[in-house]
C-alpha cells in the first residue's frame, strides 16, 4: 500500500486534538508493526490548487497568517503544513485512480472546512481539493465517504456553494448514526450504501475516522472490534466493485491512562491492516 507521508506534515497545532501532529506517529507505528506500506512523498497544494474548492481570500487569509485556522489560531506552523496535507490526499487520490490500488494520506480531518471559513480542527478541505483534482486527471465521477464521528458539514457546504452535486457524491454517517445502538443497523447497511451511492465512480475518497471509537471523549459508537469490521466492509465492498481507494486518518482524540493516543494508532493501523488484506489476500505484514 502506498503511503503518503512527509514530516513537513506534521505541526503544533496548539491545541487539544492531536490530528496536527499524529502523522509521524501514525508512521512509526505501521513501520515498528511491519506494515507492507511503500512510503511516498506527497505534492504541494499551493494556493491556487486549494482555492479551487475555497474562497481564494479566505485561503490567502490562512496562508498570510491573517485569518484563524481550523484550530482557530493563527500558527505558522499549521499555515506551513496545510499544502503538504492537502498535497498528501491529491496525492493518495490520483494513485488510486492510477493504479487501480488503494493509497493512503496521514493527514486528518478537512471535513468541516467550508468554502470561505475553518473549524472543527479542519482548514481547508482537502477532499473536495482533491475531488477537483481527480478530475483534471479525467474522473467523471468522484465519490466522498466520511466515517468520520461528526456530520461532514464542511464538505456539504462546499458541494451546495459550487453546485458540484452532479459530479461529487457524498455520503458523511456522522449526519445519520451517532449511537451504540445504531452500530449493528450501520455495519449491515454500509455495503449497500456504498453500492448505491457510488456506483459509476471512477475513486472514492475515504475518511476512516479513529473518533466513533465509543470510548473517544468526542465520539462514541462502535467498539474497537465494531471499527475494525468498518474497515474491513469499506474495503472488502471497494474492491468487489473495482473502485479504487484513496483515504485519511481523519478525528481521534482517546488517550491511554499515561496521556498517549495509544487507542487511535490501534485503530489507524486496524485501517491499514484491513486495507492490505482486502487488496492482497495475503499477509499484511513484511517478510
Amino acid at each position: 500500500m502506498k503511503v503518503y507521508f512527509t514530516p513537513k506534515m506534521i505541526a503544533n497545532a496548539e491545541s487539544f486534538s492531536p490530528s496536527a501532529s499524529k502523522p509521524g506517529q501514525v508512521l512509526a507505528d505501521w513501520q515498528a508493526a511491519g506494515l507492507k506500506i511503500e512510503v511516498m512523498n506527497p505534492q504541494i497544494a499551493d494556493a491556487e490548487v486549494i482555492a479551487q474548492a475555497h474562497d481564494p481570500a479566505y485561503v490567502a487569509r490562512v496562508l498570510q497568517l491573517t485569518s484563524l485556522n481550523g484550530f482557530g489560531n493563527t500558527s505558522p506552523s499549521v499555515a506551513r503544513s496545510l499544502v503538504h496535507t492537502v498535497g498528501a490526499m491529491i496525492s493518495a487520490t490520483l494513485a488510486a485512480m492510477r493504479d487501480g490500488k488503494p493509497a493512503a494520506a496521514l493527514c486528518s480531518g478537512f471535513h468541516h472546512a467550508s468554502y470561505g471559513a475553518g473549524g472543527g480542527f479542519c482548514t481547508f478541505n482537502g477532499l473536495v481539493v482533491a475531488a477537483f483534482e481527480a478530475r483534471k486527471a479525467g474522473a467523471k465521477k468522484v465519490g466522498i465517504l466520511d466515517l468520520d464521528e461528526h456530520y461532514g458539514n464542511g464538505t456539504d457546504n462546499i458541494i451546495k456553494t459550487l453546485r458540484l452535486s452532479k459530479w461529487v457524491e457524498h455520503f458523511t454517517a456522522g449526519a445519520h448514526y451517532v449511537k451504540p445502538s445504531q452500530a449493528k443497523t450501520f455495519l449491515k447497511a454500509l455495503p449497500g450504501i456504498m453500492r448505491q451511492r457510488f456506483h459509476g465512480c471512477d475513486v472514492l475518497i475515504v475518511q476512516l475516522g479513529a473518533d466513533p471509537y465509543v470510548l473517544d471523549p468526542l465520539g462514541g459508537w462502535l467498539t474497537m472490534e465494531q471499527l475494525a469490521m468498518r474497515d474491513r466492509i469499506v474495503f472488502e465492498t471497494a474492491r468487489q466493485m473495482g473502485l479504487p481507494v484513496a483515504w485519511n486518518l481523519a478525528g481521534g482524540y482517546s488517550k491511554d491512562a499515561e496521556g498517549k493516543i495509544t487507542p487511535v494508532l490501534q485503530i489507524h493501523r486496524q485501517s491499514a491492516e484491513a486495507c492490505i488484506a482486502a487488496h492482497t489476500k495475503k499477509s499484511v505484514h513484511a517478510a
